[in-house]
């Protein structure tokens, strides 16, 4: 069950910029509305699972956490797949994103004790000026900006916690707010919008 995963780890959320969580360190990851909700979109640029070209496959994950810190646990997750993507591919990466397959994944897979059903729908994402956005059929929107200084480099964070939990290259991750993300899914706890947010490039590989 081998896979390989290189690609972009578009992370948002409903903290005030930046979520706590990203630090590492439970005694400073007190979520700001003493709960934290979470539409990650993962852009996968190569990829091999189980013999299965996954390459060019986008998967968007959402967690909900009663809070009041990540370490508390009692998570719910969904994978939202895209429906142009075939059935071994989405198969591999239910797998993969649900944490049954090892990885960086496992680390949210032991907080979250609550997978609901997989869904698959439309995932549109399109990129513009230093601006991600990503449509998940009726479920809802991800907006993801890259942050720049005022000499317009991208603020970066280096040697986080959680860049070394999602192995960002170098350890780097690139600050990006998620104002403009709404997400609605029903069977989901609670409604929310975006906030905070931060992008990664990573290399994932399980043998």
């Amino acid at each position: 069950m081998a896979w390989t995963i290189k690609g972009e780890f578009v992370e948002t959320c409903s903290c005030n910029m930046l979520c706590p969580c990203w630090y590492g360190v439970q005694e400073l990851m007190l979520m700001d509305r003493g709960w934290c909700a979470s539409p990650w979109l993962i852009r996968i640029e190569e990829g091999e699972s189980n013999g299965v070209d996954i390459s060019s496959c986008n998967v968007v994950l959402t967690t909900y956490f009663p809070g009041p810190t990540l370490f508390d646990g009692d998570g719910t997750g969904r994978v939202y797949l895209d429906q142009n993507n075939s059935t071994e591919q989405r198969r591999e990466l239910e797998a993969i994103f649900t944490a049954t397959r090892g990885g960086p994944l496992e680390v949210i897979g032991s907080l979250v004790n609550k997978w609901l059903p997989t869904q698959v729908t439309d995932i549109v994402v399109t990129e513009e000026g230093g601006t991600i956005k990503a449509e998940v059929g009726d479920f809802g929107s991800i907006v993801s900006t890259r942050m720049v200084n005022e000499e317009g480099n991208t603020v970066t964070l280096h040697d986080a916690g959680f860049s070394l939990v999602w192995q960002f290259n170098n350890n780097i991750t690139e600050m990006a707010p998620s104002d403009g993300t709404s997400w609605h899914d029903p069977d989901m706890p609670l409604e929310w919008e975006g906030r905070s947010g931060a992008v990664g490039h990573f290399t994932w590989s399980v043998q």
